[in-house]
């Protein structure tokens, strides 16, 4: 029997419906300060809707997209603060990153200087 989309899960349920070990869920709860389930007496955790879609986008960075655990809690970080940290959102590789505005144009002075260091290493060697 399955849950409605909107309703909580135990950790246990989420294991199952994940295929992750409630002790993986556990550690990414010490790991992503984002991850926050509900805990009532005993202890018992009751992961949101919203628990639920932040531990498929972990696993999916974790697991299929080949992300650190430091990787992925700073892309997190940053998706929060840009208000999409959702799984459709997130990169198809670790490599993209966007860079911030003021890094794009010293980017552009930067590689000018890069292609003249370059030009001058290669003018060395030919003189050699």
């Amino acid at each position: 029997m399955t849950k409605e989309e909107g309703a909580f899960r135990t950790i246990g349920e989420l294991s199952k419906e994940l295929s992750i070990k409630p002790h993986i869920l556990r550690y990414w709860e010490d790991q992503f300060a984002m991850l926050t389930p509900l805990k009532r007496a005993g202890s018992r955790r009751h992961y949101r809707p919203e628990d639920v879609e932040m531990v498929k986008t972990i696993n999916r960075l974790l697991n299929e997209e080949g992300y650190t655990i430091k990787g992925a809690r700073k892309y997190l970080t940053a998706s929060r603060r840009k208000g999409r940290a959702s799984a459709k959102d997130a990169p198809q590789s670790p490599v993209t990153e966007e860079l911030p505005e003021k890094e794009s144009v010293d980017s552009g002075v930067t590689l000018a200087q890069l292609k003249s260091i370059r030009d001058r290493l290669a003018n060395a060697l030919d003189d050699s």
